[in-house]
């Protein structure tokens, strides 16, 4: 079975290789994110059931802590990104053994980095106070670190679950990597209603969080068991001994001839989640210097969380396309396969693009629909506010598939100089900038131009890539033209069979 996926890599055709590698990635980085997605819907609808007023306070507190937990999570996402990319490129050389290091160096990361992640989160509410949330109302920094203090309990799960699902995919058993991610999505999105009803309901447990950190706090423990069930899941599939790269406890160690090249490769979708928190971070502290008073700036943030939810919804599609992507990429550049990376990164294109256009229309048409699903109906102008926001900053989305997927084309090749530059350009270079300037340029109405920041670094960051692109696209057609050659001329010198 090993065997068999690794000749499909190799010579499978490519459409119907990049959709079969595609929906379990789709799936599996869906679940991945649906984990924040249904904590923010179960405590936006029910979370402050007692009194629904709270619901604007509680969504504020829980973008504050966005930011944070997208910046503890980065650490991890390199490490499972620059492991599997290796992995792909080594299985391409038909380097098992430094496969198996490899993975094995993962798991010791991962360890090592969430032994000393926890220590961050006790700091919690005075690290919201000072980046972003001085204006909020108390109630929302309390909410903040409540929940970030609790999720601590499972950051050596998530992160362990998460790298080794990374590298399933990469050795090309994506069912197995979706599998992970089913187990700790249901069984979050089981324990999520459960827990928040009972946190509030039973009297002690209610008055030791707090009553209005009581539903947030039982949405937080229903995570941390589901990260534990999808850790477990993912430790079975090694020890069971059928992938093709196996799981050795005497690789689980820093190898120092890969280590550098690892952080280096998943160097690039670290930043480029560090410099999301970091928009993250600046949206919420933009919103809160230019909104009216504390009402307004609590109601802005909590807009916040509900666009960056919508966000991550709509761009599992596109970023499960490009983790189907990335193990043919890296697999043919491996093998040298340049016709094959060429038609790869062609067909990538197409479908990456085609899906940015169907999640702007989603977005266009149901974001009144999409809102009410994010907070109580009861809040006043919270869902119109949030409606009207969503339309206003995913109006240029579609743009977005020519940096995406020129990104993931060098982060899958082995050239990560490349990728960090493009990752950072969009919103490093682009969005930031948009954040803090545009709301100086237009006072007369600065939080709506803070909005309109998101489509302006959309539009600038895709008219920066296609330079990059297309240099590479001609590279790909030189060297693909060669081999045709030399493999044409190598069979016309061949004897003839007998």
């Amino acid at each position: 079975m090993a065997d068999a996926r690794l000749e499909q890599l190799a010579g499978g055709r490519l459409g119907p290789l990049l959709l079969r590698y595609s929906w379990p990635a789709l799936v599996s980085m869906a679940l991945n994110s649906l984990y924040t997605v249904v904590d923010r819907v179960f405590i936006g609808k029910f979370g402050s059931v007692a009194d629904p007023s709270l619901c604007s306070h509680v969504l504020a507190g829980l973008s504050l802590s966005f930011p944070l937990l997208m910046a503890v999570a980065a650490f991890g996402v390199m490490i499972g990104v620059g492991s599997a990319s290796m992995i792909s490129i080594r299985l391409g050389e038909g380097r098992l053994g430094e496969a198996e290091k490899l993975l094995g160096q993962c798991v010791a990361l991962k360890l090592a980095m969430a032994a000393f992640a926890p220590l961050l989160f006790f700091f919690a509410r005075d690290i919201y106070a000072v980046l972003g949330g001085a204006k909020v109302s108390p109630v929302a920094l309390d909410a903040a670190a409540c929940y970030t203090r609790t999720l601590a309990f499972s950051l050596v799960f998530s992160h362990l679950a998460f790298g080794m699902s990374a590298c399933m995919r990469a050795e090309g058993a994506p069912a197995e990597s979706m599998k992970c991610m089913i187990v700790g999505f249901g069984a979050n999105f089981v324990l999520d209603p459960l827990f928040i009803w009972a946190f509030q309901a039973v009297g002690p447990v209610r008055d030791f969080f707090g009553a209005e950190n009581a539903g947030l706090a039982g949405a937080a423990w229903a995570t941390n068991v589901a990260m534990f069930l999808s850790c477990a899941k993912a430790m079975s599939y090694y020890a069971r001994g059928r992938s093709s790269v196996r799981l050795r406890a005497s690789a689980v160690r820093i190898w120092r001839g890969s280590f550098g090249r690892v952080l280096a490769i998943g160097l690039s979708p670290f930043l480029h989640q560090i410099v999301g928190a970091a928009a993250a971070l600046s949206l919420n502290a933009s919103l809160a210097i230019w909104a009216a008073d504390e009402l307004d700036a609590t109601r802005q943030v909590a807009v916040a969380g509900m666009f960056s939810t919508v966000v991550i919804v709509f761009l599992m599609p596109i970023m499960g396309m490009q983790q189907g992507l990335a193990p043919i990429l890296g697999y043919g550049w491996g093998a040298r396969r340049f016709d094959r990376v060429r038609d790869a990164l062609s067909i990538g294109l197409k479908l990456t693009g085609a899906v940015c256009f169907a999640v702007f229309a989603a977005v266009m048409v149901f974001a009144r629909p999409i809102c009410w699903c994010l907070a109580d109906a009861g809040t006043d102008g919270l869902i119109d506010t949030a409606a009207r926001v969503i339309r206003l900053s995913n109006c240029l989305v579609f743009c977005i598939f020519v940096n995406i997927t020129a990104t993931t084309y060098y982060q899958s090749i082995g050239r990560p100089a490349y990728a960090i530059g493009l990752s950072f350009m969009r919103q490093g270079l682009c969005l930031i900038p948009c954040i803090w300037l545009l709301p100086l340029a237009f006072q007369g109405d600065p939080v709506a131009a803070i909005w309109a920041a998101t489509p302006a670094s959309d539009l600038l960051a895709c008219v920066a890539t296609i330079p990059f692109l297309a240099r590479e696209w001609r590279f790909l057609g030189r060297v693909a033209g060669k081999a045709k050659a030399r493999w044409m001329r190598a069979a016309a010198a061949a004897p003839p069979a007998a």
